[in-house]
């Protein structure tokens, strides 16, 4: 691993500039301009702070981190957001005996309805605002911000400053009706993201008190008043890949696929999650980006169909249209070559309370057997996924002892449990799993 201050220095010096660094520095200028900072104070605590950092310390941190369970993070907001909004509550369902309770917050009307998705229903809409309406940063986040990207710059997380949609205004009865603005990555990468890493450092060390949530997110009305903050967002989906009879598995089945995110991610590193999942974002489109079905079909191709061009990090998307069906994989065009081929629903919409993401659950089925034997060995996870793990539809078993595992991200299980609720509707002799039973708000 190369001197901590290496990334400081090539700013200054490579020619041409390193991409990363470019980047990286202009995080330390939007650092400077929303505390407040006269130019260059965020470059000269950042390198203070690296020069106090030991890998190897850093490197215990997150797995300290990871080591903190999901139902002790569900836990510990329960207690903090002890008042009611009506009408609102946390997800809770029954699967196979179990009660999984999640930081999922939300009406009911969003988990009991399935909605399609790229059918032209999609009604989001992109509103541009009239100049940056978000607060100052104050000492206590703009610190925070600091050591965050000394921390990052220390063990290599991958940030490209692209905008991010926001959510401004959605409608209770559907969520894929709405209005979203604009914000740079690094807006939510050195606010809303840092409320994560101060809950999980507070439970695994049994500490009270958090500040940053105190100002930014303290209580459920600032949850909903998605004007006043930066709520950023995720898509992600449950995809269930139909395979024929096979002589060792058996009868036809959905392979399910899972993923460990890989520590280089800034999004739930070292969690379960269902793949693909990515931050509902535009690559250079950004109207006609906005649909959740664009971010969904983008992730799929990128995140396990192999196309490393739409990596949104790398910060370059020379493409005029990266998504136009003369680029797909070989596997996107063959489900696109005749209808039925493939499924794509939203099953599930909600707030995590971890960070104050909206997360849209989602489901992808691939419905024709065909697309196993030609394809399958072509279905590979990126950079993002330390590891990727299939199971059988068939499975109950498995799956109920995937369920009750604590490393999940909470949007990761909210999205399984909803998927594997619709697809034990649709999927016939294909499925044979545990009912999941909405619990009441």
């Amino acid at each position: 691993m190369p001197a901590p201050d290496d990334g400081l220095v090539r700013i200054a010096t490579a020619e041409p500039p390193v991409r990363a660094d470019v980047e990286f520095a202009a995080a330390l200028d939007w650092l400077d301009d929303r505390a407040g900072w006269p130019a260059g104070t965020s470059r000269t605590k950042v390198r203070s702070g690296l020069s106090g950092l030991q890998p190897g310390a850093l490197l215990d941190r997150r797995a300290v981190r990871t080591k903190v369970g999901r139902r002790q993070l569900v836990r510990a907001l329960a207690h903090y957001y002890r008042g009611e909004v009506d009408g609102y509550g946390m997800y809770r369902a029954g699967f196979g005996g179990q009660d999984v309770a999640t930081t999922m917050f939300g009406v009911s009307e969003w988990w009991t309805a399935v909605r399609p998705l790229a059918d032209g229903g999609e009604r989001l809409k992109l509103l541009q605002e009239n100049g940056n309406t978000l607060p100052m940063l104050d000492g206590a986040m703009a610190g925070a911000a600091a050591s965050k990207l000394a921390e990052s710059a220390a063990l290599g997380v991958r940030v490209a400053n692209l905008p991010l949609y926001r959510l401004l205004g959605i409608e209770q009865g559907n969520p894929l009706a709405g209005t979203v603005g604009l914000v740079p990555f690094v807006e939510y990468a050195l606010t809303a993201d840092l409320l994560e890493s101060e809950l999980v450092d507070a439970v695994s060390q049994r500490r009270g008190g958090l500040p940053l949530r105190d100002e930014y997110l303290p209580d459920l009305g600032a949850v909903l008043d998605l004007p006043a903050r930066t709520c950023a967002g995720g898509v992600l989906a449950l995809c269930a890949i139909a395979r024929p009879r096979d002589r060792f598995r058996g009868e036809p089945d959905y392979a399910l696929l899972v993923q460990e995110r890989s520590g280089h991610v800034l999004n739930a590193a070292g969690r379960l999650a269902v793949i693909p999942k990515g931050f509902h974002q535009p690559l250079n489109d950004l109207r006609g980006d906005v649909a959740v079905s664009a971010t969904l079909l983008r992730e799929l191709e990128e995140e396990l169909f192999g196309r490393a061009e739409l990596d949104s990090t790398t910060g370059e998307t020379r493409a005029a249209s990266p998504m136009h069906p003369g680029r797909w994989s070989e596997p996107m065009r063959w489900l696109a070559a005749a209808p039925g081929r493939m499924r794509l629903e939203c099953t599930g919409f909600g707030f995590n309370l971890v960070s104050g993401n909206y997360e849209y659950a989602s489901l992808i089925v691939i419905e024709d057997e065909d697309f196993w034997p030609r394809f399958g060995g072509q279905v590979e996870a990126n950079w993002e996924a330390a590891g990727l793990q299939l199971y059988s539809s068939l499975d109950g078993e498995l799956i109920g002892d995937l369920v009750a595992r604590e490393s999940w991200s909470n949007e990761g299980l909210f999205a399984l449990l909803q998927g594997l609720r619709r697809l034990r509707e649709i999927g016939g002799g294909r499925v044979d799993l545990p009912a999941v039973e909405l619990s009441g708000l």
